[in-house]
């Protein structure tokens, strides 16, 4: 069968001159490597004794149709030596050798075509040993290049749905409201629910991923104290005309948030402090009272600038003084427009007709306007962030000696805040008044009245 002197010759070439392995040679022929090593032994088959008479003859013939060695051959066994050698540890070792031993998957495949490149692989032979793209083997040593291993290896991060701004507004917004405007017969909100109503909205996302931004905002299920809704019917009506006014304000009006702080006592106040080890603060449960205080104060939202005082009482005759003192210290504006919760008094006959009456009397004093807040939205009263950042600022961990100092202390602060604010008109709220819970501003996501503040 193997007595062709063609086929001989070209056998006893592959091995004995290309370098061809006998293992390769004698499965590609259909042979055994015992015919192979026959074949190997002998210039011609048995039989042929003048086969040397021929020979310069079949070189002749056999010269244009023998193969020439592959340049793909040759890489590939290059490229299986050195895979070999990395294996068995025997190339030198470096950071990406060290790294690649905890790899595994596209990771080790993105370290060993660096590793190729500088051993000088092309990047066509590299893609095609790793099965990756040239465009990837390009980017890959790119990334090194630029920034190591580290960028190397590094994962870009994707962009999380729980820390999506536009996600937790409406999140937020949803929660601030009752669940039967949404269309559900209940009156908390259930996980199901929240999902369905901001897929509807367009903003579809796992029970998972509410859970991690109520969580991050410090919201839990269990505390309706955090978690304040309105039960007010008419709330998604009364909060659009608080952002109508908003959006429209002129440079000659002002918008007011009003509210009161207080009856609270002047006696020694519990706190977070700083401690020792061992230590343990404590305030006493029971105190001598040194007398107590009611501050009322107005917030224009626009210039972040308090106005306040200090009353005996909760009552209409206080909101007609702070509207007095509003019209006195802003002379210039047209319209002030007055926004508080929906306290009784705030809302009073008496009150209503003062304002009608101050109105219609004019005298080139501003107009008044009065924009309420939503029923039970202590969370929108933006006066309410402040009073939590004076709370921890003055009256958390105090032990003042009498009303007169306290007030004094209070006087301060506000002379200080309002002085930032003018001074540094854009800079509002955490630089250095850190303690306000939320930024002043209008936002029906925030939660400005803290619970804890008090």
């Amino acid at each position: 069968m193997y007595s062709n002197p063609f086929q001989w010759q070209r056998i006893r070439k592959r091995v004995l001159k290309t370098g061809e392995s006998k293992r390769s040679v004698a499965k590609k022929e259909g042979m055994s490597r015992t015919t192979l090593r026959k074949i190997l032994l002998h210039e011609s088959p048995p039989g042929y004794g003048g086969i040397q008479d021929w020979e310069p003859e079949i070189k002749r013939m056999l010269a244009p149709l023998a193969p020439k060695p592959l340049r793909a051959d040759a890489v590939r066994r290059r490229w299986m030596e050195w895979i070999y050698d990395l294996e068995r540890g025997v190339l030198d070792e470096d950071a990406l050798s060290a790294s690649l031993s905890h790899a595994s998957g596209n990771v080790r495949k993105r370290i060993l075509a660096v590793m190729a490149s500088e051993r000088g692989f092309s990047a066509n032979a590299v893609g095609e040993h790793l099965r990756l793209s040239r465009a990837t083997v390009r980017n890959c040593l790119l990334k090194f290049n630029s920034g190591g291993l580290e960028s190397l290896l590094g994962r870009k991060p994707r962009p999380r749905m729980a820390d999506n701004e536009s996600f937790g507004k409406a999140l937020f917004s949803l929660l601030h409201e009752p669940p039967s405007l949404s269309g559900f017969n209940r009156t908390t909100w259930r996980m199901e629910d929240l999902r369905k109503t901001l897929a509807a909205g367009g903003l579809p996302a796992g029970d998972e991923v509410i859970r991690e931004a109520i969580r991050k905002a410090g919201f839990r299920w269990r505390s309706a104290k955090v978690v304040l809704t309105s039960n007010d019917p008419g709330y998604r009506e009364k909060l659009a005309y608080v952002r109508k006014v908003l959006s429209n304000l002129g440079n000659d009006e002002r918008f007011f948030s009003i509210d009161e702080y207080g009856p609270f006592a002047i006696k020694a106040k519990p706190g977070r402090v700083l401690a020792g080890r061992g230590e343990s603060p404590s305030v006493p449960q029971w105190q001598k009272s040194k007398g107590w205080l009611i501050v009322t104060a107005a917030l224009e939202l626009s210039r972040n600038r308090v106005t306040h005082f200090y009353s005996r009482a909760k009552n209409t005759l206080e909101m007609i003084k702070m509207a007095e003192t509003l019209v006195e210290e802003y002379p210039g504006a047209r319209t002030l427009y007055l926004s508080w919760d929906a306290a009784s008094w705030h809302m009073s006959k008496k009150l209503l007709a003062f304002v009608e009456a101050h109105n219609v009397k004019g005298d080139h004093a501003p107009r008044i306007e009065l924009v309420p807040l939503p029923a039970s939205a202590q969370f929108l009263n933006v006066i309410e962030s402040v009073f939590s950042g004076m709370a921890r600022a003055i009256i958390h961990n105090s032990n003042y000696p009498s009303v007169r100092v306290a007030s004094e202390a209070i006087d301060r602060y506000f002379e200080e805040r309002n002085q930032h604010f003018a001074e540094n008109p854009e800079r509002a709220g955490n630089r250095i008044w850190g303690k306000e819970r939320t930024e002043a501003t209008f936002d029906l996501s925030n939660n400005c009245k803290d619970p804890a503040y008090r």
